[in-house]
């Protein structure tokens, strides 16, 4: 193929090579007929998918038809549907997928790409759809109880 070597596909594929993937052979019953694709290289596609950005099954499926990468990794077998991609994604990694991530953090810290020395929390606020007020900065808290405090002072009391 007309793969460079220093190809981050071929650095995935050979990274990946190395797991231990009975829990997800595991997860296929004998009775169960054989997919055109392995699950190994299933989840190579799967990865290789979301390090270039995509989450669609169907653009997963139109990648692996038509990019040399992920027909690459398919290693020349028949690209999957995107039905196939989804319960893949949904029924067969659910529980297993730590497992596969995991040994991939402890193979790259093996290799000396990751040195685990550091951690980075991210901090980001986001605001969740079921209330829009569900979080608060606080200098708009302080100058809003403000106001209401000057608010309250303004109105004349009422006699009951």
């Amino acid at each position: 193929m007309n793969i460079p070597a220093d190809d981050s596909v071929r650095l995935l594929s050979n990274v990946l090579e190395e797991l231990d993937y009975t829990e997800l052979y595991r997860a296929y019953s004998r009775k169960e007929k054989k997919c055109a694709v392995s699950p190994k290289n299933l989840f190579k596609v799967l990865v290789y998918a979301y390090m270039c950005n995509l989450r669609s099954t169907r653009q997963i499926e139109t990648a692996c038809k038509r990019d040399i990468n992920f027909m690459y990794l398919l290693e020349g077998a028949k690209a999957p549907d995107h039905n196939t991609i989804a319960r893949f994604r949904s029924a067969r990694l659910e529980g297993i997928v730590d497992s596969l991530f995991n040994q991939v953090v402890l193979l790259l810290k093996d290799y000396g790409e990751l040195s685990c020395e550091n951690l980075f929390v991210d901090g980001t606020k986001i605001e969740a759809n079921a209330n829009k007020y569900t979080f608060a900065w606080k200098k708009t808290i302080l100058k809003n109880q403000a106001k209401l405090q000057d608010k309250m002072h303004d109105v004349p009391m009422r006699k009951l």
